[in-house]
């Protein structure tokens, strides 16, 4: 008698990415300079506090407006800067306070920005979801999603129309690649052989909506087929393969050997906004979240490679927490703007006729 069994089912993306590390994680560390390790290791932590730190002044009313975190995303914000050169270009999505940190922008003058003092990046008009520093090259910080996709694929454009040898970035949601300007995009880039990466920040959620219900193909880097265009999936909680995807993908652009869509798979650890309690999410969701803390797990790897002791990953946490700390104390003492330069940064160049009234004042 034979006994028939159902065939198994495919591993979702989600459960993939809950896997056990293998070899391979060893392996990629001893690629890597010991010192490097420790500075990501810092540089993640860094990220942590921040957020940890903004999160605490949106709640004591010193942030206005929304206010994104990207706690649970460090090892993709930090390996993804580690792959690019200072001089490339940046545009992300709202969820940005980690990325300007890693471009190496002061944390506190992105604190001060946060709090709209005049000492921030774009001198407290911008706020949480636009910073802006042209000097660091990074351009944005959109609010609208998908906003900065054609932006960045125009920046490559310019890029290439000059003949450069620099490479755009373009970070984004899983979301966003449901709307038309990231297919447009992706089509006129691979169209016309751009510089630029897309960088597909996966967290399983556009909002509240899980990418399984959202996308007909959950597996986003797969997308890019559609465009004849080179993607792949890297696990966003690990930041050696995450440096290592990125670079490769960045330098790949360089040389001119076309754009390429990168999927990072990284759970965040609280909700779309300061304000979203996060109902949506089970109970197993979130405890397998904060089981794949990128920042634990990398702690936990460092130190099994000798790379790192307690005491030395403790010395590097304490100097994060110092530099968060500094960071809020600046803005803290920053001074805001005066109303009268509301309108001061409108134009790029004097507009004749700009309109300068403020509401309480008269119309003639």
């Amino acid at each position: 008698m034979t006994t028939q069994t159902a065939p198994p089912q495919a591993a979702t993306p989600r459960a993939r990415t809950r896997r056990a590390r293998t070899s391979q994680t060893r392996d990629r560390l001893a690629r890597e300079d010991p010192g490097t390790l420790r500075d990501w290791f810092r540089r993640m932590t860094l990220v942590r506090r921040f957020e940890e730190r903004a999160a605490q002044g949106y709640t004591q009313a010193k942030i206005g407006g929304y206010c994104h975190l990207n706690l649970g995303e460090e090892a993709t914000v930090v390996g993804l800067l580690a792959g690019m050169r200072p001089t490339d270009y940046l545009f992300t999505n709202y969820r940005e306070h980690g990325y300007a940190i890693a471009k190496g922008i002061d944390p506190s003058r992105v604190m001060a920005e946060l709090y709209g003092r005049t000492t921030g990046t774009s001198k407290g008009w911008g706020g949480s979801m636009h910073l802006f520093d042209a000097e660091a090259r990074l351009l944005g910080g959109y609010g609208i999603v998908g906003g900065q996709v054609p932006l960045a694929t125009g920046a490559a454009l310019a890029v290439d129309y000059r003949d450069g040898d620099d490479v755009v970035v373009c970070q984004m949601g899983d979301g966003t690649t449901n709307i038309g300007a990231f297919h447009e995009s992706l089509n006129i880039a691979a169209l016309w052989n751009l510089p630029i990466v897309f960088v597909v920040v996966n967290n399983f959620l556009g909002m509240g909506t899980t990418v399984e219900r959202s996308s007909a193909e959950p597996e986003l880097y797969k997308r890019a087929a559609a465009y004849r265009m080179h993607g792949e999936r890297v696990d966003g909680t690990d930041v050696v393969a995450v440096h290592e995807a990125a670079h490769r993908l960045v330098e790949r652009a360089r040389e001119k050997g076309g754009p390429a869509l990168l999927e990072a798979v990284s759970s965040r650890l609280k909700g779309h906004s300061l304000v979203d309690p996060a109902r949506y999410r089970s109970a197993d969701d979130t405890a397998a979240a904060r089981e794949n803390d990128p920042i634990a797990r990398f702690r936990a790897d460092l130190i099994a490679a000798g790379v790192l002791d307690e005491d030395g990953a403790a010395e590097l946490e304490a100097a994060a927490q110092a530099d968060a700390d500094a960071a809020v104390a600046f803005a803290d003492a920053s001074p805001h703007p005066d109303v009268a330069t509301l309108f001061d940064h409108t134009y790029a160049t004097p507009v004749s006729g700009e309109g300068r009234r403020l509401p309480a004042d008269p119309v003639f």
